[in-house]
């Protein structure tokens, strides 16, 4: 099992295939296919606002009409289902659709039709939310419809269930532990075959857990600390359309599940603001484009700095760093570092060459493709020279491989500064490391077996490309949105951590 936080960065069948990468689009266009809420909290209006305040392009179905506010829902209106066919076929025919998100299907002829539909369109991301009962505690679905809804599930990609909903699809009584709940959610993940979020807001304490569950079994969790807010109303409309967007940008659903959760929780924690109702009011979708002037100077690259003292600090406390400093470090823990290293930058290179191709000055195309091409020319020659000597067999890690899955969705479904921001902490935390370190080489006594290499990364021109890159991020930061500086901050603190975590794995795994 593994546990991930907000402040932290498994999927071979339908459910677990990942999305054809020729389906990510910066700004994907996300079909939402639900029920109406003329109160904009839940349903199409929560699922609009969600689409876009995620990056995507917004359309929608409508399979209900209701009469709603944040006290209850006091009556739906369900169309017949040959009207919503009629709209989704009028749709697919021209345009293409890069993901779906399925909320309110009232009964089972509605959830036919959806179903049929989406044999023949097959889009690349299915999120289904099976919304039953609103956050009112009124009932949206037929009470014959669950076998329908769960003949549904071999379209979805993602089921989203509540615990209500999720002890309904598995046939029990509702889970009172997360324990429970996550028992629930594997098996219907296996009888079903498609990834479940499981999720604990309706259970009590501090902490509000989700876990995505996938068919085999193995579980991710992602917790944070509940809000205390009244202001529920459309929660989980908003996460799956969120979660349907961001997946089609980012190709992974562990790290779509953790931006979409970490924006809802932004969203609930700023809802107070908007005072709408007096029963459950809505989520604030829009948080992130609603606040201050852009940064001035390099407020934003020191904010950065400042955020990330834990993972500065960590790197100098592991043995490591420590050893290597000291001329300790043994040769296999060091060659196993560089083996890693050298996978890391192949890939670094190609990052570095799309920052290149999204640069929008001259100036900033030139200084990414020189990164790209010192990575391979200098960097890797080092890295090689030294293999020579000390080879080593051995495939990419796991933190390689997640690290580079992180540098590669922020290069090629993110923005030019989620680019750019993911890949500071490579400049500028080594050339932190590069100083402390090359302080204690000038005072050490003898010759150093490293020395090599802490003069590479203590070298001036390294210390000056890293400035260079931190000016570039935050005049990123400076043109681009509330949304993008989030976004940025995100990568950078994740790529931070990347970096503390590849250092310590040499020990780890040598």
């Amino acid at each position: 099992m593994i546990v991930n936080t907000l402040s932290e960065p498994a999927t071979g069948d339908r459910a677990a295939a990942p999305t054809p990468a020729a389906t990510v689009r910066r700004h994907p266009r996300v079909l939402s296919i639900a029920g109406s809420d003329p109160s904009g909290g839940a349903g199409i209006q929560a699922d609009i606002k969600s689409i876009a305040a995620n990056g995507g392009y917004a359309m929608a179905a409508v399979t209900a009409l209701t009469a709603q506010n944040t006290r209850g829902v006091q009556s739906v209106h369900v169309p017949p289902a040959e009207f919503l066919r009629r709209q989704l076929e009028s749709l697919s025919d021209d345009i293409a659709i890069d993901a779906v998100k399925i909320g309110m299907l009232a009964n089972p002829e509605v959830m036919r039709a959806v179903g049929e539909w989406l044999e023949t369109t097959r889009p690349a991301v299915v999120v289904l939310d099976p919304v039953m009962v609103a956050s009112s505690g009124d009932s949206l679905v037929a009470v014959d419809a669950r076998l329908a809804l769960l003949d549904l599930l071999q379209h979805a990609h993602l089921v989203t269930p509540n615990l209500p909903e999720l002890a309904v699809l598995v046939g029990e009584a509702e889970a009172d532990s997360w324990e429970a709940a996550l028992e629930q959610g594997r098996r219907l993940a296996a009888t079903s075959q498609v990834r479940v979020l499981v999720k604990g807001g309706h259970l009590a304490g501090s902490a509000c857990p989700d876990a995505l569950v996938e068919p085999g079994g193995s579980v991710e969790e992602f917790t944070a600390l509940r809000i205390d807010t009244a202001n529920t109303h459309g929660t989980g409309c908003s996460l799956s359309a969120a979660l349907a967007t961001v997946q089609a940008q980012t190709n992974h659903w562990p790290e779509s599940v953790r931006r979409a959760k970490g924006w809802l929780w932004d969203a609930l924690e700023t809802s107070a603001e908007l005072e709408v109702g007096h029963g459950h009011g809505p989520v604030n979708h829009f948080h992130s484009l609603w606040d201050a002037a852009p940064p001035a100077g390099n407020a934003f690259s020191r904010s950065l700095w400042d955020e990330v003292e834990p993972q500065r600090k960590a790197i100098f406390e592991l043995g490591f760093i420590k050893d290597l400093a000291a001329g300790t470090l043994t040769e296999a823990h060091f060659a196993y570092y560089l083996a890693q290293d050298a996978m890391y930058l192949g890939s670094y290179s190609r990052v570095l060459a799309r920052a290149s191709a999204l640069a929008p000055t001259a100036e900033e195309q030139l200084f990414w493709a020189k990164g790209a091409e010192n990575c391979l020319a200098v960097e890797l020659a080092l890295h090689g020279d030294w293999l020579a000597r000390h080879p080593l067999d051995v495939g990419p890690g796991p933190v390689t491989k997640h690290y580079v899955d992180h540098l590669q969705a922020a290069a090629f479904a993110g923005s030019y500064g989620e680019v750019v921001a993911a890949v500071l902490p490579c400049y500028w935390l080594y050339a932190e490391v590069g100083r402390v370190l090359h302080a204690d080489y000038l005072a050490f006594d003898g010759v150093h077996p490293y020395a090599r290499w802490l003069e590479t990364y203590a070298d001036q021109a390294f210390a000056d490309a890293a400035e260079a890159a931190v000016r570039i991020v935050d005049a990123a930061a400076r043109r681009g949105s509330a949304l993008d500086r989030e976004r940025m901050r995100e990568a950078f603190v994740h790529s931070a951590q990347y970096e503390v975590d590849f250092f310590d794995a040499a020990r780890l795994h040598a």
